[in-house]
């Protein structure tokens, strides 16, 4: 009959990989959540529940990321422990290369990640160009006969997946095909934009303008006409409590 050793009870494993939690849910950062809901949206929520017990029992010997494929060996009621498969799309070396591009012109997000942090606009991003940062859909395989998918086996792997996103949240990136490395390599060399430079014009090439008030060698005719009362303040404010008085001097130098 399908499905009889479902209820079969696992061999026990000395040393096997335990979720941290003991009871309620799995997940503790916004990113290994994400990849929770998912799961739990589109997946069994009994075989989920049994998956949790198997991944807090330590039947999970083993897990393998790389790009594009998770593969791991869970121990059930048989001797043989099961192989697991969970496949996603990796994006290629010039959809990276795209992507560390828009990372590198958000100041912010390219700050946080080389800090190692994963900033939570970082999933917009992705979406803006049109592709996905955690995975919609997974191709799964698990060499058991259960009948039910995902299997607990499967399901056990996938909640300690995302444990380990907790741990180190550019496993999210390697599985795409990007490793820590590769990536904060790429964010570090790519030059930061520095909003106070200016471009260095040669005086030779400035002979016909550089005696005149206020222009500028590449666009005089851009001149603004008027500076903004508060501009001064904004950029530089006095120190302690002194705004207050000294507002009316940074209006007239704003004037003049």
């Amino acid at each position: 009959m399908p499905g009889w050793y479902d209820g079969g009870k696992p061999i026990k494993v000395e040393g096997g990989l335990k979720a941290r939690t003991r009871r309620g849910s799995i997940g503790s950062t916004w990113w290994s959540r994400r990849f929770i809901d998912i799961l739990e949206r589109v997946c069994d929520k009994g075989r989920l529940t049994r998956g949790r017990a198997y991944a807090r029992q330590g039947q999970v010997l083993s897990i393998d990321l790389s790009a594009g494929e998770v593969r791991a060996a869970v121990q059930g009621s048989r001797p043989r422990p099961y192989t697991i498969t969970v496949r996603i799309e990796a994006y290629d070396e010039a959809r990276w290369t795209a992507i560390e591009e828009s990372i590198a012109a958000q100041a912010v997000y390219r700050a946080k990640l080389l800090a190692g942090e994963m900033p939570p606009e970082i999933e917009e991003l992705f979406a803006a160009m049109g592709i996905d940062l955690f995975p919609r859909d997974l191709d799964m395989d698990c060499s058991c006969p259960d009948w039910g998918f995902p299997c607990k086996h499967l399901s056990a792997v996938l909640y300690l997946l995302a444990e380990s996103f907790d741990d180190d949240p550019f496993l999210v990136l390697a599985w795409r095909g990007r490793t820590r490395e590769q990536l904060l390599g790429s964010l570090a060399d790519e030059p930061a934009a520095d909003p106070l430079a200016v471009a260095d014009v040669p005086f030779a090439d400035r002979l016909a303008d550089f005696y005149a008030p206020g222009a500028t060698a590449h666009r005089p005719e851009r001149r603004p006409s008027a500076v903004a009362p508060d501009l001064l303040l904004r950029v530089f404010p006095p120190p302690g409590d002194l705004a207050h008085p000294l507002t009316p001097a940074y209006r007239g130098l704003a004037d003049a």
